[in-house]
């Protein structure tokens, strides 16, 4: 075996033909080459094609402050590596290696195994017999056979060409009951400079990475009434309807200070300061607005940053993408190009436009791309950041419900546990002529949850020999979590081994032992469960009718908190902010008449609301409770009872918890009926 790797590592014939493998993954993602590595070292013969000149995604291509969610949920493979880089270099922090650094442990770990890397060559075409791929040819006429497949691609081309189903773009709210989907237009949320700065964690703030919602009240028209570079007419959609448009897409730069590793910003061919007249509008509705704010500096290893977008205006690109996912290769290259000028152009217009205040031209001019990374590609980053393209639609779509109250599987073959975050979709133009943030929320949080393998897989009678673990069966609002590139690498492992299985078992990967699967997962470290979870006070469990927080509806921005011992592991709460403009309001149906005790849980806390009035509609009208929430609440310490009313059928009970007039931190969190005979 060891000599059959040695020849089709360096492309020597050998008795099992050049371009006849055991797997065959697409796409040399961290997700692929988890897959091929861990696939060979069962065993396998293994050809990973990546359509561009470099492997490793995201990781290797700008990616390099690495978000993770809680760090317990990572193991196997994806620890493995990221130790592997951290030992290399000594970096005392585990998560944020340099790209070069990362390229060498991948490639390290790819020779290791003996996996055959081939490069720079783009999916041409599928060929299947019945509901089975049977190979692959690239661009340059090669054709590779496979016994198994894995599309590891950021777009999921693989999956598309093979006739797996698919989605792109946002559900509605009513597809799959998910109170954040679909249209999502957000409201101008005012803000002072000194707020924003404070907030903002790459000036030491303690707020949010990505802060949403417009800012200030700032007109998105020129002087011919019409609408300024990227800002988009309304299209009128009602909030949570299902459309077509993804999240926005930039590239992560990798930038630096120092004056000896550094390159300037270049000045892109097709640079155009028209396009950053929004950027200006909101650098003079903000004086003193500093570059820390615009964008997202995540801390590197080697004194290096990685340069992110956050807020209204920053590397993200709204609005550009959205051709891209279903693109033909003509039709990306167009938008990669397009981004790469949009990106480049923008810290130019910073550094060099004489209507950008001088300090902050300073400021930009102070920072630079780093000489030591990307020096085949002009210092630029290798990758775009595709946050999210095609979806497979599988043998079971993970949905909001999956990310924080259902969140158990048996067939669980990795974690996550990072909170569901969206980037803007795009900006559009309300009707006072203002300019609205689409499409993103404010960030919610997500229990640690496990992933099922049937969210790998597509339905059986289209294809059963194809693992997808990175545009996996999810919809937008779960793939908003799921999207991290350690979880993509603990699903790029699963499916590695999973392919193996399904091989050695002649067995469609429908059909494997997922047991067996997830033992020698466990045998490699993965994680595939908590035990911290196993205290947590699941809705599920508890009885009558429940509902939480995250189902209720919500009305201006709640913050998200895990404090105390909340129901399903999180509540929210108002930050004691925007009194009179917060609410939740929890609707449940009644399966029958009858006399129902209405609880409400909560976690107490000095800081908290003395005299919360909680207003509870029922069948002989409405009635309010008030709710000192500094005390302790007296039913297993967690919910207390409003008292006891009538319902029907008829009418759905309506609870509504609001901040108004109140003194404190205002919490919710689930509400209980009991029907009382």
């Amino acid at each position: 075996m060891f000599f059959q790797r040695f020849l089709l590592l360096f492309g020597l014939s050998s008795s099992l033909a050049a371009a006849d493998f055991d797997l065959v993954v697409y796409g040399g993602t961290p997700a692929g080459l988890s897959a091929g590595v861990v696939a060979a070292r069962e065993g396998a013969s293994v050809v990973i094609i990546e359509p561009t000149k470099w492997i490793g995604g995201m990781v290797t291509g700008g990616l390099c402050h690495t978000d993770v969610g809680k760090q317990e949920t990572i193991g196997g493979f994806p620890r493995d590596f990221f130790f592997a880089a951290a030992r290399k270099t000594m970096t005392p922090s585990l998560w944020y290696e340099a790209p070069k650094t990362n390229m060498a442990v991948f490639n390290d770990m790819l020779a290791r195994a003996g996996v055959k890397v081939v490069t720079a060559q783009a999916l041409k075409s599928v060929a299947k017999e019945g509901v089975r791929i049977t190979s692959l040819t690239t661009d340059d006429g090669t054709t590779y056979a496979g016994k198994q497949f894995i599309d590891a691609s950021y777009e999921g081309d693989l999956m598309a060409a093979a006739k797996v189903s698919y989605i792109v773009g946002r559900e509605s709210t009513a597809q799959y009951g998910e109170p954040l989907a679909g249209y999502h237009p957000m409201p101008i949320r005012p803000r002072t400079v000194e707020v924003m700065e404070s907030d903002c964690p790459s000036l030491g703030g303690k707020g949010p990475a990505y802060i949403h919602g417009t800012p200030s009240s700032i007109s998105g028209l020129d002087a011919r009434g019409s609408p300024i570079y990227g800002v988009f007419p309304d299209p009128k959609l009602a909030p949570g309807s299902a459309d077509k448009r993804t999240q926005s897409y930039n590239f992560r730069i990798c930038v630096t200070q120092r004056k000896e590793n550094q390159v300037p910003f270049p000045k892109p061919a097709n640079y155009d300061p028209t396009k950053y007249e929004l950027l200006l509008r909101l650098i003079q509705a903000f004086p003193g607005l500093r570059f820390g704010r615009l964008f997202h500096l995540g801390n590197v290893a080697h004194n290096k940053y990685d340069l992110n977008a956050q807020g209204l205006f920053s590397t993200d690109y709204p609005g550009a993408n959205f051709d891209y996912p279903d693109g033909d290769a003509a039709t990306r290259a167009r938008i990669w190009q397009d981004h790469t000028d949009f990106i480049q152009g923008m810290l130019w217009f910073l550094g060099h436009d004489e209507r950008v205040p001088q300090s902050l031209r300073e400021q930009t001019n102070s920072w630079g791309l780093c000489k030591d990374e990307f020096a085949d590609n002009n210092h630029w980053p290798y990758a775009l950041y595709v946050r999210e393209g095609r979806r497979m639609i599988g043998e079971y779509v993970m949905v909001q419900k999956d990310l924080q109250t259902d969140i158990f599987k048996d067939d669980s073959v990795g974690m996550g546990s990072f909170l569901i975050d969206c980037h803007i979709v795009q900006r559009i133009l309300a009707d006072d002529g203002t300019v609205r943030d689409e499409g993103s929320f404010q960030d919610t949080p997500a229990l640690p949850y496990q992933i099922p393998y049937r969210s790998l897989i597509p339905k059986r009678a289209e294809c059963e020999n194809l693992l997808v673990p990175v545009c996996l069966s999810a919809s937008h609002i779960a793939y908003c979590s799921l999207r991290m590139e350690p979880v993509y690498m603990a699903l790029g492992q699963a499916s590695g081994l999973a392919a193996v299985m399904s091989m050695k078992d002649g067995t469609p990967v429908q059909s494997i032992d997922v047991a067996a699967l997830r033992k020698k997962l466990l045998e490699q470290k993965a994680v595939l469960e908590l035990p911290s979870l196993a205290n947590m006070v699941r809705s599920a469990k508890l009885p009558g009718i429940v509902m939480g927080e995250q189902e209720a509806e919500q009305t201006g921005h709640w913050t998200g908190s895990s404090y105390g011992n909340p129901v399903d592991g999180t509540s929210i709460h108002d930050a004691n902010s925007e009194k009179g403009s917060k609410s939740v309001t929890y609707r449940l149906k009644i399966p029958a008449a009858g006399r129902y005790e209405v609880r409400m849980s909560y976690a107490s806390a000095p800081n908290r609301v003395r005299s919360l009035p909680v207003s509870i509609e029922h069948a002989d009208g409405t009635q309010t409770v008030i709710v000192d929430q500094r005390k302790t609440p007296p039913i297993d310490k967690l919910f207390i009872s409003l008292g006891t009313y009538r319902f029907t059928p008829e009418k759905p009970a309506v609870i509504v918890i609001s901040n108004k007039d109140t003194d404190g931190i205002v919490g919710a969190d689930a509400v209980q009926l009991l029907e009382v005979k």
